[in-house]
């Protein structure tokens, strides 16, 4: 007998959505394996982050080039962070592929502390709304998988 979550998944499919794996975390996020310009990563997806972030130091690992922005990241805290913008990035998620994707940088130093703390993993970066908007994401938090529409 099909449940509702396999009658969920079914109909996303038929309907060219990709699913992905979420695996949670010591920090209750889930975390994701991306790729971005071919290079694997380990992301935790952050429906309230506006933005995709990769971490400042990795810029190399992920063959990003960068220029200099003026737009100020907000975090829960009060601080603004100082952020580089990278252009005309390939971006994978599964099955799920954009092309030219912009992507920001900025120090999570912090975020990795935190997950430190409490034995959970560094992460490279973060997934943001920007690519749940653009993915039309649906989330099945149950069965811990995300799904983007190509």
């Amino acid at each position: 007998m099909k449940t509702p979550a396999d009658s969920l998944t079914e109909f996303l499919i038929n309907k060219s959505y990709f699913k992905i794996k979420m695996h949670p975390i010591a920090s209750n996020h889930f975390k994701i394996i991306s790729k971005i310009n071919g290079v694997k990563g380990i992301f935790i997806l952050d429906t309230g982050a506006s933005t995709t972030f990769v971490d400042l130091k990795l810029e190399g690992k992920f063959k990003l080039t960068t220029e200099s922005s003026t737009i100020k990241a907000h975090g829960a805290g009060r601080d603004k962070i100082d952020t580089l913008l990278s252009k005309k990035n390939t971006l994978s998620i599964g099955g799920w592929i954009k092309k030219r994707f912009p992507i920001s940088l900025i120090d999570l130093s912090y975020v990795n502390d935190a997950f430190e703390s409490i034995d959970a993993p560094a992460v490279d970066g973060i997934i943001g709304a920007d690519i749940l908007k653009k993915g039309f994401a649906v989330i099945d938090y149950e069965k811990r998988y995300l799904y983007l529409k190509h």
